[in-house]
Protein backbone atom coordinates (compact mmCIF):
# COMPACT_ATOMS: atom_id res chain seq x y z
CA UNK A 1 0.00 0.00 0.00
CA UNK A 2 1.44 3.50 -1.43
CA UNK A 3 1.18 6.50 0.74
CA UNK A 4 1.89 9.63 -0.50
CA UNK A 5 3.82 11.80 2.10
CA UNK A 6 2.71 15.07 0.68
CA UNK A 7 0.06 14.57 2.33
CA UNK A 8 0.42 13.78 5.92
CA UNK A 9 -1.03 15.86 8.47
CA UNK A 10 -3.58 17.77 5.89
CA UNK A 11 -6.33 16.58 8.21
CA UNK A 12 -5.14 18.07 11.30
CA UNK A 13 -4.49 20.99 9.78
CA UNK A 14 -7.80 21.43 8.46
CA UNK A 15 -9.23 20.58 11.58
CA UNK A 16 -7.33 23.20 12.80
CA UNK A 17 -8.44 25.90 10.39
CA UNK A 18 -12.34 24.97 11.17
CA UNK A 19 -11.81 25.57 14.84
CA UNK A 20 -10.33 29.15 14.00
CA UNK A 21 -13.15 29.94 11.63
CA UNK A 22 -15.63 28.79 14.14
CA UNK A 23 -13.76 30.35 17.04
CA UNK A 24 -13.55 33.40 15.09
CA UNK A 25 -17.13 33.20 14.42
CA UNK A 26 -18.26 32.83 18.26
CA UNK A 27 -15.94 36.08 19.02
CA UNK A 28 -18.02 38.18 16.30
CA UNK A 29 -21.04 36.70 17.81
CA UNK A 30 -20.02 37.71 21.27
CA UNK A 31 -19.17 41.28 20.26
CA UNK A 32 -22.33 41.44 18.00
CA UNK A 33 -24.67 40.53 21.74
CA UNK A 34 -22.40 42.85 23.90
CA UNK A 35 -23.29 45.43 21.46
CA UNK A 36 -27.20 44.58 21.38
CA UNK A 37 -26.97 44.60 24.75
CA UNK A 38 -25.15 48.13 25.36
CA UNK A 39 -27.56 49.31 22.88
CA UNK A 40 -30.52 48.71 24.64
CA UNK A 41 -29.02 49.73 28.35
CA UNK A 42 -28.24 53.02 26.57
CA UNK A 43 -31.96 53.63 25.29
CA UNK A 44 -33.46 52.92 28.33
CA UNK A 45 -31.39 54.87 29.76
CA UNK A 46 -31.96 57.90 27.52
CA UNK A 47 -36.14 57.03 27.98
CA UNK A 48 -36.09 57.15 31.73
CA UNK A 49 -33.70 60.44 32.25
CA UNK A 50 -35.84 61.89 28.95
CA UNK A 51 -39.07 61.46 31.09
CA UNK A 52 -37.41 62.18 34.39
CA UNK A 53 -36.14 66.00 32.71
CA UNK A 54 -39.80 66.34 31.15
CA UNK A 55 -41.64 65.99 34.79
CA UNK A 56 -38.91 68.22 36.21
CA UNK A 57 -39.29 71.10 32.95
CA UNK A 58 -43.10 70.70 33.52
CA UNK A 59 -42.78 71.54 37.27
CA UNK A 60 -44.05 67.98 38.47
CA UNK A 61 -40.99 68.08 39.97
CA UNK A 62 -38.34 70.00 41.69
CA UNK A 63 -35.08 70.63 40.21
CA UNK A 64 -33.32 71.57 37.05
CA UNK A 65 -34.22 69.27 34.09
CA UNK A 66 -30.42 68.26 33.18
CA UNK A 67 -29.39 67.71 36.20
CA UNK A 68 -31.68 65.76 36.61
CA UNK A 69 -31.40 64.01 33.59
CA UNK A 70 -27.41 63.38 34.56
CA UNK A 71 -28.82 62.18 37.92
CA UNK A 72 -31.43 59.28 36.33
CA UNK A 73 -28.78 58.47 33.48
CA UNK A 74 -25.32 57.94 36.21
CA UNK A 75 -28.08 55.98 38.10
CA UNK A 76 -28.77 53.54 35.15
CA UNK A 77 -24.91 53.58 34.74
CA UNK A 78 -24.83 56.30 32.18
CA UNK A 79 -23.47 59.57 31.42
CA UNK A 80 -25.41 62.30 29.60
CA UNK A 81 -23.90 63.66 27.00
CA UNK A 82 -26.35 66.24 26.03
CA UNK A 83 -29.46 67.65 26.99
CA UNK A 84 -31.79 70.08 25.41
CA UNK A 85 -34.83 71.59 26.95
CA UNK A 86 -37.19 73.04 24.94
CA UNK A 87 -39.51 76.04 26.16
CA UNK A 88 -42.45 75.81 23.53
CA UNK A 89 -43.24 72.38 23.69
CA UNK A 90 -42.26 71.49 27.16
CA UNK A 91 -40.30 68.79 26.36
CA UNK A 92 -36.80 67.34 26.55
CA UNK A 93 -34.17 65.48 24.29
CA UNK A 94 -31.27 63.79 25.90
CA UNK A 95 -28.65 61.66 24.74
CA UNK A 96 -26.14 59.43 26.96
CA UNK A 97 -23.14 57.12 26.34
CA UNK A 98 -22.78 53.60 28.31
CA UNK A 99 -19.39 52.41 28.47
CA UNK A 100 -18.85 48.69 26.71
CA UNK A 101 -16.27 45.97 26.75
CA UNK A 102 -16.10 47.02 23.29
CA UNK A 103 -13.49 50.12 21.89
CA UNK A 104 -16.63 52.37 21.86
CA UNK A 105 -19.15 53.71 23.78
CA UNK A 106 -23.08 52.43 23.21
CA UNK A 107 -25.22 55.65 22.82
CA UNK A 108 -28.85 55.88 23.66
CA UNK A 109 -31.28 59.01 22.67
CA UNK A 110 -34.67 60.08 23.87
CA UNK A 111 -37.33 62.86 23.68
CA UNK A 112 -40.36 63.40 26.39
CA UNK A 113 -42.95 66.10 27.12
CA UNK A 114 -46.11 66.17 27.88
CA UNK A 115 -49.03 63.77 25.98
CA UNK A 116 -50.87 65.59 23.03
CA UNK A 117 -54.10 67.00 24.50
CA UNK A 118 -56.09 64.54 21.48
CA UNK A 119 -54.81 61.44 23.93
CA UNK A 120 -56.19 63.16 26.81
CA UNK A 121 -59.98 61.91 28.25
CA UNK A 122 -62.29 64.97 27.77
CA UNK A 123 -63.19 66.21 31.28
CA UNK A 124 -66.41 64.66 32.56
CA UNK A 125 -66.56 61.73 30.98
CA UNK A 126 -66.61 58.41 32.32
CA UNK A 127 -63.53 55.67 31.58
CA UNK A 128 -64.59 52.51 30.49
Amino acid sequence: MATCSGERGAGTMLAAGIALAMLMLMVLVLGLATAAVAAGRAATAADLAALAAADAHRGLSAGDPCQIAADVAAANSATLVECAVFAGSDSVQVRVSIETALPWPAYGQARAGPPPDSVLPARGHAQP
